[in-house]
């Protein structure tokens, strides 16, 4: 049985993009009220790292929707555009830029809706949604000729005139005779020429209240039921045109009653708004336009909640197994208690994987077939888990981390929380932005406890709670070295107490667990 197991847990898909959606559908596991909240027509922004569940999530949300009847589409960002790197290129003005991209975004919405009407054509009249479409694909493929027009006129004349004489004179018997002749010739010509050269380029121009008219329009035909449009893997646009299309987006889209956007991003690589110098802005102002209320970082991870953590990756492996198993002929695990207890040693081995994943179901999917590699025919253990957590600790993470100065960044990092305090979390400032942190984060070496936490002793200040990745010590967890808590407190009321195990919204005394960057900054210096 441990060996069907396991040869079944080497079997889970890693990547939600090459899932079927409706596999997608079974395989989704609920985190809190991520479901919930992701269900509101509310436009949104849903931040996560890579490997956090977006694209799950979002996929989910698509196909559930569309099962009731909605037109349901995710557009991912990644493929949307022309070829050539046109977007990224910065040798193509910005204006040009952005236009191709709003241009190549509506042709996939007006493809989408074109889609739902044929396939709806029995509830959706085709004779009023062709026209609609067909004005929007309009406004989406506006051309006119943008340089400078430059006028050629040419004007010929041509007047000629030409005479010949002549004068014979001849003798005789009668006398002298004399024969005079003129022959003349005139010839006039006059040629008049006009020629207008255009010498310019032919852009695209995107009308937005025509874009907004077609989709009300549309959206009118479909009531009660909405356009949900996703827009996933929003942090692939080059960071300068990420405002110009949200104020495309705010402007055609947020403005029509049926249609609800949400949006999947990496936080530190979003740029969602510029200000202008008349005091508004281009693009969208998070909470104003858009709520930003749904971050998958902040979720599942163990030293947060471990129940919560445990039941989820309870349950997530156990749905992930179920669609792995299908082509399956032997006896498999009924319940997700059965797979824990025939899938690994004892519950300690489980509660060491869920530790070791960190909450993040990419890691997850990665780790138990490592685990299950090094398990063979047995059920997993803890010291697979371990193995297992190192080797994708060393092969994935740290080895995918090619900037040097984030490399020392870490190990400095290692050696004053661990080495130091002894201790697995550290604190930073809210609101304090570092390229090389963003960095760890985005990496997955550094995962967020907790933000916005309180210090008595410092009012109206405020932290956020970073811990270093599970593999950044895992080699240390058997030796005298090992870390001796979560994070360390400045004045324990006994032994017992000098560590905090699950960050509290606010401390006694944190100075010790403060990290100064600046110490980094002038070791390098």
């Amino acid at each position: 049985m441990a060996t069907e197991i396991n040869n079944i847990f080497l079997r889970f898909n890693r990547r939600a993009e090459n899932v079927a959606p409706t596999q997608l559908v079974k395989t989704f596991v609920d985190a809190g009220p991520l479901s919930a909240l992701l269900s509101s027509t509310d436009h949104q922004v849903m931040y996560g790292r890579r490997g956090t569940g977006k694209t799950h999530a979002l996929t989910y949300l698509v196909e559930t929707k569309a099962a009731d009847g909605n037109v349901g589409f995710v557009v991912d960002m990644r493929t949307i555009g022309s070829t050539g790197g046109l977007y990224a290129d910065p040798s193509v003005p910005l204006s040009d830029r952005a236009t191709r991209l709003l241009v190549d975004l509506l042709m996939y919405i007006h493809e989408n809706l074109l889609n739902f009407a044929v396939e709806n054509d029995g509830d959706i009249d085709l004779s009023q949604a062709g026209p609609i479409l067909d004005r929007l694909a309009d406004a989406a493929t506006n051309v006119k000729v943008v340089g400078t027009t430059q006028e050629k006129v040419e004007s010929k004349s041509q007047h000629m005139v030409a005479g010949k004489s002549a004068v014979n004179v001849k003798a005789s018997q009668s006398g002298l005779s004399a024969d005079f002749r003129l022959n003349s010739g005139q010839k006039e010509s006059i040629t008049n020429s006009d020629e207008v050269i255009h010498d310019g380029i032919a852009t695209h121009r995107v009308i937005f209240g025509d874009v907004q008219r077609a989709l009300r329009e549309f959206s009118s035909l479909i009531v009660p039921k909405r356009i949900w449009i996703v827009l996933d893997e929003w942090s692939d646009v080059p960071l300068d045109l990420q405002p110009y299309l949200a104020d495309f987006i705010r402007r055609c889209l947020f403005p029509v009653t049926g249609v609800t956007v949400k949006i999947g991003a990496i936080e530190h690589r979003s740029k969602f708004r510029i200000p202008i110098d008349s005091g508004g802005y281009v693009g969208i102002e998070l909470g104003a336009d858009i709520t930003a209320d749904v971050n998958l970082d902040d979720f599942m991870v163990f030293d947060n909640d471990a129940e919560k953590a445990k039941e989820f990756f309870r349950e997530f492996l156990f749905k992930h197994f179920e669609a792995a198993s299908e082509i399956s002929d032997g006896e498999t695990p009924k319940t997700p208690a059965e797979l824990i207890r025939q899938g690994f040693t004892q519950h300690s081995a489980f509660d060491e994987f869920v530790r070791a994943v960190e909450g993040v179901p990419r890691d997850a999917i990665n780790m138990i077939a490592l685990a299950a590699q090094r398990a063979l025919d047995g059920p997993i253990s803890v010291p697979n888990i371990r193995s297992a957590a190192n080797t994708w600790y060393q092969r994935d993470k740290r080895v995918a981390l090619d900037s040097v100065p984030a490399q020392d960044l870490l190990s400095w990092i290692i050696d004053e929380v661990i080495g130091q305090r002894r201790a697995r979390a550290f604190l930073l400032l809210s609101g304090t932005r570092h390229q090389l942190i963003d960095l760890l984060f985005d990496s997955r070496l550094l995962h967020v406890l907790k933000r916005n936490i309180s210090a008595r002793d410092q009012p109206g200040v405020r932290y956020d709670v970073y811990k270093l990745d599970f593999g950044c010590y895992i080699d240390l967890v058997t030796t005298a070295r090992a870390p001796q808590g979560l994070l360390p407190l400045d004045e324990p009321v006994d032994e017992s107490t000098r560590f905090a195990e699950v960050p509290p919204d606010d401390y006694r005394s944190i100075r010790r667990a403060i990290l100064d960057i600046g110490g980094f900054e002038a070791a390098r210096m």
